[in-house]
């Protein structure tokens, strides 16, 4: 058979059978006939969505269903909050600030959230932090075709935005007025921000201790986004602290037996 031929067999049955790929079909309902939409049109769109969210390879397959709480009825706790949280959107527009260790899962966590949005036709936009701060800087470029404003615009304008590893960066003037540029953005246009960070929430080190104290502590999220921020996540976010063991290193020694 002609490629030209299987293509054309192909794309038939990949088309619906109820709608013909109109995205619409008829029903009956008491006698009369009336159009709906089908249910391969949320499909195809949720589909869309997520190939334009920006969710990395890695995190494609995250959903709920993966995720795995080990036994630990902390984590699974963790997982039923984000996942009523999802169910319940936009309800609450609140968004989610997930604190913890690397490894226990947060992305995880917060991509099933955007996916389970996204199948409910809701737009969502994925960013690690670090990534889209390099993005900013090469805009200044003159040789880079895209501006500060591109590298925003899905940023500011998405209903919902995860963005990923807050506080990842080292902290600077440039890094904090670039993060109060987005999360004072969200907030004025009540946009709703997931929000994940291996930094214990705390204040910023001039806030909470002085002298040796202070060159002894562990940084914190205060330390990391300039405590002004943090004071707004928490009128964005709902703060969830997520604890558990590193499943990636569990991973990689049970690999190198």
């Amino acid at each position: 058979m002609p490629k030209n031929a299987v293509a054309s067999v192909l794309a038939e049955r990949s088309v619906c059978e109820q709608c013909g790929g109109t995205g619409w079909k008829e029903v009956a309902a008491g006698g009369d006939r009336r159009m709906v939409r089908c249910e391969c049109f949320a499909e195809t769109q949720a589909q869309r969505l997520v190939k334009s969210s920006g969710i990395p390879a890695r995190y494609a397959r995250c959903d709920f269903s993966s995720y795995q709480t080990e036994g630990s009825a902390a984590l699974a706790a963790v997982k039923i909050t984000v996942e009523n949280w999802a169910a319940q959107y936009p309800i609450d527009r609140t968004g989610l600030l997930l604190v913890g260790p690397s490894g226990v899962g947060k992305t995880h966590l917060a991509v099933s959230a955007l996916r389970a949005l996204m199948n409910r036709g809701i737009h969502c936009q994925f960013c690690d932090y670090r990534e889209l701060l390099k993005e900013i800087q090469n805009s200044y470029n003159p040789s880079v075709q895209s501006t500060e404003l591109e590298v925003l615009q899905p940023v500011f304008e998405s209903e919902v935005l995860l963005l990923d590893d807050l506080g990842a960066v080292k902290p600077s003037e440039w890094v904090w007025d670039t993060v109060s540029l987005i999360l004072n953005n969200r907030y004025n246009d009540n946009r709703t921000t997931i929000i994940t960070t291996n930094f214990l929430d705390g204040p910023a080190r001039n806030v909470a201790t002085s002298g040796a104290q202070a060159a002894g502590r562990e940084e914190t999220l205060g330390d990391r986004i300039g405590e002004r921020m943090r004071s707004r996540l928490f009128e964005m976010c709902r703060l969830v602290q997520i604890q558990g063991k590193d499943y990636r290193q569990k991973f990689r020694s049970v690999g190198g037996r």
